[in-house]
């Protein structure tokens, strides 16, 4: 039987958690325990005893969480300390981000040969990522809200309405990346009355984003003329690209985004990844934004931990088939079976899997 850890998330604007109630009732249910931090579900509206009544022990350290597990059911990529407490030899189950972590990060789980699972690469054979797929949805839809808010007056924005009214134009948003983030972004400004251009290097992918939404957007080939001009003429500017594994590329140059209009607002979806500007370095929800060549940049790491209720739900609906699947068989068996996991396996037994490491000037802490 495994001994299954379950921490409160410590990361700023973060309310996730790693398994609802529901999800340790299964896993007690079939006789493994579960160890849960107090207050790791809070965010997400779930209490302590509702995980007791699941059959967890809710322990009151996250410390205690850690060291007692044999798997650690994470959210949000782990800090050193977690790390540190993680015991050799053991399991890690989250949104990892390795690619963009500190090289501290990588070393410690390779000294300790901790076979750790990065949700977002769990991969289907067509290329899919399901695990991390609604998290991008939530992120694509919230990128709206977000620039919505940040675009007022009050927040420091040039006070302009997105779908703009009777007379006065929406306004212009460019979305670069026609993914399941740039897709989710397009259809939320859309909503809103914006006006939509999307960009990606894919034509086929293009062509499908225009052909599920009827046409209402404008698509334009992401060859960096074209993405240099759209971002001189945007109001909003969203980066939604991503390589499974890797950095995130650098899609706009600091150069570019001077040439931004003063006051236009850039959306850095690519920030868990490093991000993809020049000038993109992490924020937080308590301090979403600041200013760089006049330009006001947005770059939250897990953006959908705020809507951790929904997150939770989503992402926990997607990932539990490949939890119950350690959990039963253990990680080397389950992943020697599932393709799907072994893609997401990013470290086992002192080794480096599945991700290429890259040294840059601002690792995601």
């Amino acid at each position: 039987m495994t001994n299954i850890g379950i921490p409160k998330e410590c990361r700023p604007g973060e309310f996730r958690v790693g398994i609802s109630p529901v999800g340790v009732r299964m896993l007690t249910g079939a006789g493994h325990t579960c160890f849960v931090q107090s207050g790791a579900g809070d965010g997400s509206g779930f209490l302590d005893e509702q995980y007791r009544e699941a059959g967890a022990t809710v322990v009151h350290s996250a410390e205690e969480a850690w060291r007692r597990a044999d798997l650690v059911l994470k959210v949000s990529r782990p800090t050193v300390q977690e790390l540190e407490w993680l015991q050799p030899g053991k399991t890690l189950m989250g949104y990892l981000y390795l690619a963009a972590a500190h090289p501290g990060k990588v070393e410690l789980l390779l000294e300790k040969k901790v076979s750790a699972v990065a949700y977002e690469l769990i991969q289907l054979a067509d290329g899919s990522l399901p695990v991390l797929k609604p998290l991008s949805q939530i992120g694509g839809r919230m990128a709206a809200q977000v620039a919505a808010r940040l675009l007022q007056n009050d927040a420091g924005g040039h006070g302009r309405l997105i779908g703009g009214v009777a007379g006065v134009p929406p306004t212009e948003v460019v979305v670069v990346g026609a993914g399941v983030a740039g897709e989710a972004a397009a259809r939320a400004f859309l909503g809103l009355g914006a006006h939509v251009t999307v960009l990606d290097t894919d034509l086929a992918r293009l062509q499908s984003i225009d052909e599920r939404l009827s046409g209402k957007l404008v698509t334009v080939v992401a060859h960096p003329f074209h993405v240099s001009r759209a971002a001189e003429y945007a109001d909003v500017l969203v980066g939604a690209v991503m390589v499974p594994g890797e950095r995130a590329p650098i899609v706009f140059t600091r150069a570019m985004l001077r040439k931004m209009k003063p006051g236009s607002l850039f959306l850095d979806l690519s920030i868990d990844q490093g991000g993809c500007a020049e000038t993109s370095r992490p924020t937080t929800h308590e301090s979403p934004t600041y200013v760089e060549d006049g330009v006001v940049h947005c770059c939250i790491p897990n953006l959908g931990g705020v809507v951790a209720r929904t997150s939770t739900h989503a992402f926990l609906n997607a990932a539990a088939p490949w939890i119950e699947r350690v959990v039963v068989q253990g990680i080397e068996a389950a992943a020697a079976a599932d393709p799907a996991l072994a893609h997401g396996l990013v470290t086992h037994a002192g080794e480096l899997r599945n991700f290429r490491r890259v040294s840059y000037a601002r690792p995601v802490e």
